[in-house]
């Protein structure tokens, strides 16, 4: 058997974060198309972080938003024109507070509140195929609870 570079999958994190009717987004540099696209708050899970934290903190990061998580949605599995695999766990929230002074991730170039017709408008221009079936799930009402899944802070196996 040969070694596959792309496999394992990289396990990453999104967050819808909607109020009134607008969801909030990232318009971010894609180095690989080299121009603007929009997301979801979302990256990787990094060595040591459980999946809540690494959701609230790419939030932090990437919006300067305080979330509360507030339902898993769902989980997806995709593969990138680059052949890496990707399960992405997404999460929906609720925003708190915005962090005055923060300082965003440096591909950030905006961020943005926009309603689903807006979203729509921009469809050619999402990061992902993913981030549009995971707005549409959250509006279908996939809302789970956070236990759905069993969920704890990384812990050594003994």
């Amino acid at each position: 058997m040969s070694k596959d570079n792309s496999w394992p999958p990289h396990v990453t994190v999104a967050v819808v974060i909607e109020d009134k009717g607008r969801y909030l987004m990232v318009e971010e540099r894609d180095k690989l198309a080299g121009g603007l696209v929009f997301n979801q708050p979302a990256g990787h899970l990094e060595p040591g972080e459980g999946l809540l934290q690494a959701a609230l903190r790419e939030t932090r990061e990437e919006t300067g938003w305080e979330v509360e998580l507030t339902a898993i949605i769902g989980a997806s599995l995709a593969t990138a024109p680059n052949g890496i695999t990707y399960f992405r766990n997404s999460f929906a929230a609720r925003p708190l507070r915005q962090i005055q002074g923060a300082v965003l991730d440096a591909d950030i170039e905006g961020i943005h509140w926009l309603t689903y017709e807006e979203i729509l408008g921009n469809s050619a221009r999402m990061r992902s195929p993913l981030v549009l079936p995971t707005i549409e799930q959250y509006r279908k009402g996939h809302h789970y609870p956070l236990d759905f899944i069993y969920i704890d802070e990384p812990q050594r196996f003994q």
